[in-house]
């Protein structure tokens, strides 16, 4: 790959606009197979301390990069605009276009952030959808810009479970809500629905009587996603979990159809990487199906009455944390209608309920 990069210190979002256009004039110029990319703007509010973590983070995100990416870096004490443009393309001849990706980097003050609208607008591709994420809070910046947006990234996991979910229902009345920590449940969910898929399996749904989900202490609001999924899948009816004084919390659900009461359990368990650890659902007398993690995939166990025990590996699970940001900028161009059922019961298990 190479770059063409322009930078100012003490500049203004006119000029930042104009450099970015003249830039791309020049290489296209230069080489006609080189058009810019047109799928979807993305905005990232970061503290400058954490600027070059994030940035690290963006360069992985795999083949999901955003067509332009506006990185505003807000540094205590500045109270001048600095900024770089900068535009990224693959050299060399080649049939059809290559695309050029864009990039801009700010660097402002947090009294700026006040009028932050003013400062992304002229910078965005006009006609495109906005996604932005601000992992470092930043609220008066979130607020000021919600009128320009179509998506915000957030992650459940990363504040007190209770606000977060709270936060996640507020946003989806504004704007399209893409939740990391939903989406760390996903390998768990795709493997739930395969594994009840099977025709020997398919009739154990409607006997479930436990779901036990076990999380990396950080990530409650991981595991209270994955149990609202199943309920609001298999539209138990769900009340608030009661806390087991450090060691997760627990209750029951009921399911209408037969009035069948079914164990909640959300369990914290030591790993190193956010999200799940494992997954439990139980029917029957002494008959279960547990998912945990392990190297290169997640481990499967059944246990029924009158069978063998039975275990196996399910591969390429998980897609790490890069991997997960980059689902969620791809997840910003399309609309999962399984989150909002399951963002509302995860928010009744906590003990709130939602405002939808």
């Amino acid at each position: 790959m190479s770059e063409d990069v322009w930078s100012a210190q003490d500049t203004n979002p006119d000029a930042i606009e104009a450099a970015l256009r003249e830039l791309l004039r020049e290489r296209h110029a230069a080489d006609r197979a080189l058009a810019p990319a047109r799928v979807l703007n993305l905005i990232v509010v970061v503290d400058a301390a954490w600027k070059q973590e994030i940035s690290d983070r963006l360069m992985h995100v795999g083949r999901y990069h955003a067509s332009r990416t506006i990185l505003c870096s807000v540094e205590r004490g500045r109270r001048s605009l600095d900024a770089v443009a900068t535009i990224a393309y693959e050299e060399g001849a080649g049939a059809g276009v290559r695309p050029v990706r864009e990039r801009v980097e700010i660097d402002l003050g947090p009294e700026q952030l006040a009028s932050l609208d003013t400062i992304v607008d002229p910078v965005l591709v006009s006609e495109l959808p906005t996604l932005l994420w601000a992992p470092h809070g930043h609220e008066d910046a979130v607020q000021v810009l919600l009128a320009l947006l179509d998506v915000i990234l957030l992650d459940s996991d990363d504040a007190e479970t209770d606000r977060s979910l709270a936060r996640a229902d507020e946003l989806r009345q504004s704007v399209y809500v893409v939740d990391l920590a939903w989406l760390r449940t996903t390998p768990w969910r795709e493997r739930l629905a395969s594994s009840f898929g099977l025709p020997a399996r398919a009739g154990f749904l409607s006997q479930l009587t436990g779901v036990c989900v076990r999380h990396q202490p950080a990530s409650v609001a991981s595991a209270a996603l994955l149990a609202g999924w199943l309920a609001s899948r298999l539209e138990w009816e769900t009340a608030p979990l009661r806390s087991l004084n450090g060691a997760g919390s627990a209750g029951k659900a009921i399911a209408p159809a037969d009035g069948r009461e079914v164990g909640v359990s959300l369990v914290p368990s030591d790993q190193d990487v956010p999200g799940l650890v494992g997954v439990t659902v139980s029917w029957g007398a002494g008959c279960s199906l547990s998912l945990d993690r392990g190297p290169g995939g997640l481990r499967a166990v059944e246990r029924r009455t009158g069978h063998e025990q039975q275990t196996w590996q399910v591969l390429g699970a998980s897609r790490g944390e890069a991997g997960i940001l980059g689902e969620g900028v791809r997840q910003a161009l399309l609309r999962d209608s399984t989150y909002p059922p399951a963002l509302d019961r995860a928010i009744v298990l906590r003990g709130s309920a939602p405002r939808s």
